[in-house]
């Protein structure tokens, strides 16, 4: 009995040590936090490359923009036309009605599924620059450490706007 008394006391002894080492330690910490959506919306490098996005898209929303034209003045004119046709030139306007609507929808998905990876990998890019940025202001004023997105964060320990300002000072 005597033996487990004192097992329990120096485990009780050993307990109280962290705890009251603890609160020193946590206080030394230098603890930072980066809002990364901020970062990705207000940064130089994602408006850049949300432009690049649409430059390299605009010539595919112009030509399935000049298709739905065509499709449009087609089905006008077969509106207008089609109590004068054929049953075989009304066959074959409608076929063609039918092949461009189902052009337009495959170019249309094509181009959501191609721009979809691009904005992926273009924000993937703007990520990395911007971690890599975050663990140069750790190193240089001394973080112990630096979180991304939370529930909470004081602002005292925010250091987004500076992520924000040293990626916009890059070249």
């Amino acid at each position: 009995m005597k033996a487990s008394f004192v097992k329990f006391f120096f485990k009780l002894l050993f307990l109280l040590q962290i705890v009251a080492v603890s609160p020193s330690v946590f206080a030394e910490t230098k603890l930072g936090f980066v809002k990364v959506d901020e970062v990705i919306r207000k940064a130089n490098i994602a408006k850049q490359a949300e432009d690049k996005l649409k430059r390299e898209f605009a010539p595919r929303d112009n030509e399935l923009k000049k298709i739905g034209a065509k499709l449009k003045n087609l089905v006008s004119k077969f509106e207008k036309e089609q109590s004068v046709m054929t049953n075989t030139e009304k066959q074959k306007v409608q076929r063609e009605i039918s092949n461009l609507e189902k052009e337009i929808q495959r170019k249309q998905r094509q181009a959501r599924e191609d721009l979809t990876q691009r904005k992926n990998e273009e924000l993937a890019a703007v990520v990395e620059k911007a971690r890599a940025v975050i663990k140069k202001i750790a190193v240089e004023e001394k973080f112990d450490l630096i979180l991304e997105n939370s529930v909470y964060a004081s602002p005292n320990i925010d250091i987004t706007s500076k992520v924000i300002k040293a990626l916009n000072d890059q070249k």
